[in-house]
């Protein structure tokens, strides 16, 4: 490879990143709440979490609806809004950085293996620059924005998402919802800009699937006898990494949804057991499901390994047999100390390596750690069926 085009491949590599580029990224840093590098991270995360809670604080004092009995749910008892607000919000913009630094490592591993040939290197830089170009696509962060508001707020909050009861955001007795003026600030600022900062995360999730499958298409330099197992591509598994603040998000957003239900419409943990096995199990798909696209490669590199080492090993058994089973040996060359017993073990090694080779770069136990950190933050809500009594001893025999 000339040194002009191996520059070129260093320039595609240090502008991959999901989330440095779009209208909001150069907002921030116009209003210098970030660097190039996704730097003031805590900055973005005090500013955003009090623009979205402080209002509703202030405006539910106004209305004397922050606490107190004269309504249900009074906005200092309500823990959805302040999972969403002041824990999902700030771990969603925690995430960024994570994301920024972790994904750009993984993608370089493809040119640091040798993974990518020569000949295919402008297709790998051609990926790159798709990717970037749908990352910091303005049209997309538009129609994220108008589905927030047409379907999040408009639809799922008002019909889906709001308690029966009276609270300190809305009143829906009598058949219609009205808005406080704490709730007009939530429907038109904070919980649309939570939402916003979610489906964000879901389409950088989409980006990054779709960069991965158009590399998948590009004929790897795979390698069956690899000791990671999957024939050099276990870094890829590495990228879960990158997610863990956004699966933790998730979780707290869900957590906060099931407690409202548990402390104000008398429900029960167990009633939700649907909702949070299917988002640990789809949170762990959107992060590991991508990954998929090279089991194709995967398997042909497995076949390709065990015809190779199918005639490799013929070859060697058939010369190792004429030399030491019919006497090819040399005169005075002594069995004891011979590399070739070695070798012959060596080889039946190569093949197991090759006959173990998955067609999935991840694991079992990844699926399980990523759906355990999306329920992390439900963890709680166990002492609302539980005292800390039975869940120590429910606990103690799991361990022991």
């Amino acid at each position: 490879m000339s040194s002009s085009s191996k520059a070129v491949s260093l320039k595609a590599l240090s502008d991959f990143s999901l989330v440095a580029g779009g209208p909001l990224y150069q907002i921030w840093r116009r209003a210098h709440l970030s660097g190039d590098e996704m730097q003031m991270t805590v900055r973005r995360m005090v500013v955003l979490a009090l623009l979205a809670w402080l209002p509703l604080l202030l405006l539910s004092l106004l209305d004397g609806h922050a606490w107190g009995t004269s309504i249900a749910l009074p906005f200092l008892k309500d823990v959805e809004t302040h999972a969403k607000l002041l824990v999902a919000i700030p771990l969603l913009i925690a995430a960024e950085l994570t994301a920024h630094q972790r994904l750009s490592k993984v993608v370089r591993q493809f040119l640091k293996q040798e993974l990518i040939r020569d000949v295919d290197r402008q297709r790998f830089e051609t990926a790159i620059a798709s990717a970037m170009r749908l990352r910091s696509s303005v049209v997309a962060e538009l129609l994220l924005i108008a589905f927030v508001y047409v379907v999040g707020i408009a639809f799922i909050w008002r019909t889906q998402s709001t308690l029966d009861i009276s609270s300190w955001h809305s009143d829906s007795t009598g058949g219609s919802l009205r808005l406080s003026r704490a709730g007009w600030w939530a429907a038109c600022v904070s919980l649309p800009l939570a939402q916003f900062l979610l489906v964000r995360w879901y389409f950088r999730l989409f980006v990054w699937g779709r960069f991965l499958w158009q590399v998948s298409r590009i004929r790897l330099n795979l390698v069956p006898t690899h000791p990671d197992g999957v024939a050099g591509l276990h870094f890829l598994s590495m990228s879960r990494r990158a997610y863990t603040q956004l699966l933790l998000a998730q979780g707290a957003t869900l957590a906060g949804m099931i407690a409202n239900r548990i402390f104000y419409t008398g429900a029960n943990l167990m009633s939700f057991k649907v909702e949070l096995v299917g988002m640990a199990l789809f949170m762990a798909f959107a992060v590991l499901g991508p990954l998929l696209a090279f089991t194709p490669q995967l398997r042909r590199t497995r076949r390709k390994g065990l015809d190779e080492c199918g005639v490799l090993g013929q070859r060697y058994a058939c010369e190792f047999e004429e030399k030491w089973f019919r006497g090819g040996a040399p005169a005075g060359e002594s069995l004891l100390g011979s590399a070739d017993i070695q070798s012959l073990a060596d080889l039946r090694n190569s093949v197991l390596v090759v006959r173990g080779l998955e067609y999935v770069p991840f694991t079992f136990k990844h699926v399980i750690s990523l759906a355990l950190t999306v329920l992390l933050p439900v963890a709680p809500l166990l002492l609302t069926t539980f005292s800390v009594e039975q869940l120590v001893d429910r606990l103690l025999k799991v361990v022991l």
